[in-house]
């Protein structure tokens, strides 16, 4: 399956502090049928890092299973512990994802080498391909382009979901990675301009709330229909910017719960949006066509 387009960075939903397995099967139909195309469960915007062992890869399993093959499934398998990363790469190839997104190792802050070190070690431990996940403001390491592309030479590390912010990252990618590395943006704002210096796409939090519109700015990118890509990028950078007013999960799930699709509920640390930011996301869907 080709790794392109809209690919949203699914929420957990929660019910009563547990995992709502129902809410999560209708959420990827609804992401589906919506026009996504590929699912990213359990990576940050999954709360992750609140999730037990058992949780994560049940998650994992159901997405996978109710996705059924219509779209590509890249499950989340990060972590600071090569060790640790190596047990989710590992379940998702065994329960049929189509790629692993794994997130440079955070708060150990390891050299290059280590960074090359473990995700050599992931590629070498399973058959599964590999999107590495480059977020310096969460991770406090930033893999290089040149890393990376030492690491694109072996054959299932295939892209990046490249959370820099800085654009021009991707050019500088392509000339160490080749134009074959698949390149996804991990910022919503700014996926216009990735996509513009050669990016596929982006793992997206605000396609949680606006599936449609965020597959269809991603087609008109990439059918180079810039035009019509701005007049996208005009509706829905409000909702980008009020999702992300506060941590961009709670964002999402509140935007959810107004669309009857979860209920607005995360773990702690993480709070509910305030109601200053509910406001905000309330009228930016409005604007979007979202609700009324």
């Amino acid at each position: 399956m080709h790794i392109q387009g809209s690919l949203p960075a699914l929420i957990t939903p929660f019910c009563d502090h547990s995992v709502d397995y129902k809410a999560l099967e209708n959420l990827v139909d609804w992401q589906i049928q919506q026009g996504s195309d590929g699912l990213v469960p359990v990576g940050t915007t999954g709360e992750s890092p609140t999730l037990s062992h058992k949780e994560h890869e049940e998650v994992i399993r159901q997405v996978t299973q109710t996705a059924d093959g219509r779209v590509p499934v890249i499950a989340g398998a990060g972590s600071n512990s090569t060790m640790e990363a190596m047990r989710f790469v590992n379940f998702a190839e065994k329960v049929g994802a189509h790629a692993a997104l794994v997130v440079t190792p955070y708060y150990n802050k390891p050299t290059q080498d280590g960074l090359y070190q473990h995700f050599k070690t992931l590629h070498d431990d399973s058959n599964l391909p590999i999107i590495i996940y480059n977020i310096p403001g969460r991770s406090v390491v930033d893999m290089t382009p040149e890393t990376m592309g030492q690491l694109s030479e072996l054959p299932r590390i295939i892209g990046v979901k490249d959370a820099t912010g800085d654009v021009v990252r991707v050019s500088e990618q392509r000339r160490t990675c080749g134009k074959d590395f698949i390149q996804l943006s991990g910022e919503d704002a700014s996926a216009l301009g990735f996509n513009s210096h050669g990016g596929k796409g982006c793992v997206s939090v605000t396609a949680n709330v606006a599936p449609k519109l965020c597959a269809e700015f991603q087609a008109a990118m990439l059918a180079g229909d810039h035009e019509r890509a701005l007049e996208y990028q005009d509706r829905l950078l409000p909702l980008h910017a009020a999702i992300f007013a506060e941590p961009g999960l709670a964002g999402a799930k509140f935007g959810l719960s107004l669309l009857g699709l979860c209920r607005n509920e995360m773990r702690l640390p993480l709070l509910p949006v305030s109601k200053s930011v509910e406001d905000q996301i309330r009228a930016a869907m409005g604007l979007a066509g979202l609700i009324d």
